[in-house]
Parts: structure tokens; C-alpha cells; sequence
């Protein structure tokens, strides 16, 4: 007796090779014929492509297939990096509005770097604490810049433009690989006059994407700055100790090397710890940064 196997979900596909066959497959009461073992296949659910949308508006994913519209968006990028200068990008959340007390320490750590390292500040110019940094720069006194993309999470709402920033100092991009080239070259340190930094926020998962791929590239030296670049990590209210707990537990792994995680980035409990460590890596002194913050708050009392 000759034997075979059944896929439910192909039927079409089944020739059966006589009679017998024949009737055990097409037959009213279906038999399976198996080699001792039953199958059973879970019933799949198919998401259509219009589960994909943002009130009733479909995402248009075939602009994707034509690599040169990838390629354009970066250059864009990079025309605003050279227009407005490299500096200091924020990496944080865009659910953590005003009045939460994140909020308030990005805002005013986004003037006094700005101000320390008088660079320009790039974020993803969405809200939250994109917005907290871009506000303090903005009181500094300091240029602002941001790679936007159409929809942050927790906004439902596809919005090409920002509620504040003049539109020649953003950039709204359909693809988040062109995103992140843009906040990725807007670090990079070609002189040792350039002042930059990457400065990361509490943030959910795309702060960690983004963090967490600037770490590897620096790692693998793949970043492109021929100077190195200060990553660091705001801790603030031990909001990463649990993930630094992690990475602690990756060492014991063997996952990465002993201190290699401690060596991409400096972890900052507070504002003061991040303008401290930035001053000394840049070679400011004491006096000159005292000097800045003076004059930073003249400047807004005259204003």
C-alpha cells in the first residue's frame, strides 16, 4: 500500500496516483494517512496591508523598492549637518512631557552644554525630551537641529511639520535609515576644534535602538569620526541601573569583555556629573566654563 502525505493547506497541489488514493483524499470523510505521528498545522492569522494604517491613510511601503530615494534623504541629512554645523545630539523619550521632572533636567542640561561646548544641538525633533533639549539650546541662545520622522511613538497623527522650529532647521524623513545617518554624522569630530556629543535620555525602544547601535559602531570603530565622540548615558533617578545591571551580567556571560561596555560610554547620574565630564574631556577649564553660565544668565535677564 502505497502512502501520501496530506498538507491541508495545499490541496491544490495533491495528485493523487490511483483510485485509492484517490478516494482517501477527496472523499466525503477525509482520512490521514501518516507514518505513526499526527500533524497539526496552527491556523495562521494574516494581517492585510490595511492593518497598516494611520487613520485611513495607508503607509506607502513600495517608495522603499527604489534605493535612490533612500540615498536622497541621506544627502538631504547631510546638507543640513553642513549648513548648520555638528554639535550635540539627544537621543531620549518623545512620551515624557513637561512638568515630569526628566523633562526639567533635559531642559536645562540642553542649555548648559549648549553653552559649555557652543555647538550646534540635533535631536530627533519630535516631543518629549527632544523637545526639553531643543527648548534649553533655544533659551541659550544656541542653533537647533533635527532629523523628524512622521510619526513618533504615541502619536497616532502623521505630522510632516514641527510645531516650533523654522522648517530650514529640520528635516522630516520618510526612511529611518536616513534618520539615523543624520544623527549619526551630526557626531562626528573631523577637528579637534569640533565640540560634539551623543547625550542619551530615558527612553523606551527606540532610544535603546539608537543608543544601542551608536555603541556598536563606535565599538567597531565604524562611527567615521576621526576624533573620538563622548557618549554619555543619563542615568537620572536610576532610570538605567537595571539595564547597566544586565550589561554587568553580559560580562559574567562572557558576551562582551570585562570593562568593554564601561569604555563606549560615561554613565551620569546627574547634570552636573555629564557638564563636569564633557569639560574635562574637551579641556575646558573651571573658570571658563563658570564664565559661560554667566554669561548665559545675563543674557537671559536682558532678554
Amino acid at each position: 500500500m502505497g502512502y501520501t502525505a496530506v498538507n491541508p493547506t495545499s490541496m491544490g497541489h495533491v495528485f493523487p496516483r490511483n483510485s485509492h488514493q484517490k478516494d482517501l483524499i477527496l472523499g466525503s470523510s477525509m482520512r490521514k494517512e501518516t507514518w505513526g505521528f499526527n500533524l497539526y498545522l496552527p491556523k495562521l492569522k494574516y494581517q492585510s496591508r490595511k492593518s497598516f494604517c494611520c487613520k485611513n491613510e495607508l503607509i506607502d511601503f513600495e517608495e522603499r523598492t527604489s534605493s535612490n530615494e533612500v540615498k536622497k534623504e541621506i544627502e538631504q541629512c547631510y546638507e543640513l549637518i553642513h549648513r548648520l554645523g555638528r554639535g550635540v545630539v539627544y537621543l531620549g523619550s518623545s512620551r515624557i512631557g513637561p512638568g515630569h521632572p526628566h523633562y526639567e533636567k533635559t531642559f536645562e542640561l540642553g542649555s548648559k552644554i549648549a553653552d559649555l561646548l557652543d555647538c550646534t544641538t540635533w535631536s530627533g525633533a519630535g516631543p518629549g525630551l527632544m523637545d526639553a533639549a531643543m527648548q534649553g539650546a533655544l533659551q541659550a541662545g544656541k542653533p537647533v537641529g533635527g532629523f523628524k520622522i512622521g510619526k513618533e511613538a504615541g502619536e497616532w497623527t502623521a505630522t510632516n511639520f514641527h510645531a516650533y522650529l523654522p522648517s530650514e532647521s529640520y528635516l522630516t524623513c520618510r526612511f529611518f535609515s536616513a534618520r539615523k545617518h543624520g544623527l549619526v554624522d551630526a557626531v562626528v569630530r573631523c577637528r579637534s576644534s569640533d565640540r560634539t556629543a551623543v547625550v542619551v535620555l530615558p527612553g523606551g525602544i527606540g532610544t535603546l535602538d539608537e543608543v544601542f547601535e551608536i555603541m556598536a559602531l563606535i565599538q567597531l570603530e565604524r562611527i567615521g569620526s576621526l576624533l573620538p565622540v563622548p557618549l554619555l548615558l543619563m542615568n537620572y533617578d536610576s532610570f538605567y541601573s537595571n539595564l547597566l545591571e544586565f550589561l554587568n551580567d553580559c560580562e559574567k556571560w562572557g558576551t562582551v569583555s570585562k570593562g568593554e561596555v564601561a569604555s563606549l560610554w560615561e554613565v551620569c547620574n546627574n547634570n552636573s556629573e555629564a557638564l563636569d565630564y564633557l569639560a574635562e574631556f574637551y579641556g575646558l577649564s573651571p573658570i571658563e566654563t563658570k564664565r559661560r553660565d554667566s554669561e548665559s544668565s545675563e543674557c537671559r535677564s536682558l532678554s
